[in-house]
């Protein structure tokens, strides 16, 4: 996959969640190759989020378990309710549903 670094390679599988859709750190982290890099995952997520911020939809990516623990970079309540817009039920700070509205780049992109 090409791109200049682990944080571009994130980027553009980031880009490639569909509206309504979520994945988590680890399933990209594992679709590039570095299965145990989903804390780096994260820090990608955390750098794309803010006044310098890289244009990809990081209130996407959620922990393995549908938590949202990228959302304290958001801001309050911000996350939540992007998700929601998007028509993902979210509940105490976790996705519901998770594994239907699920997006793993390891099948969605082979």
């Amino acid at each position: 996959m090409p791109g200049d670094n682990f944080f571009d390679r994130v980027y553009e599988v980031v880009r490639l969640i569909p509206t309504g859709r979520v994945t988590s750190y680890g399933a990209i982290a594992a679709y590039l190759g570095s299965k145990s890099s989903s804390r780096v995952v994260g820090y990608a997520m955390k750098a794309s989020v803010g006044p310098n911020s890289f244009p990809v939809p990081a209130h996407r990516v959620v922990n393995r378990t549908g938590l949202l623990t990228g959302k304290f970079h958001f801001g309050s309540e911000r996350m939540e309710q992007m998700l929601r817009s998007e028509g993902i039920d979210v509940e105490n700070n976790q996705v519901q549903d998770f594994d239907k509205v699920f997006w793993d780049p390891a099948i969605e992109l082979a």
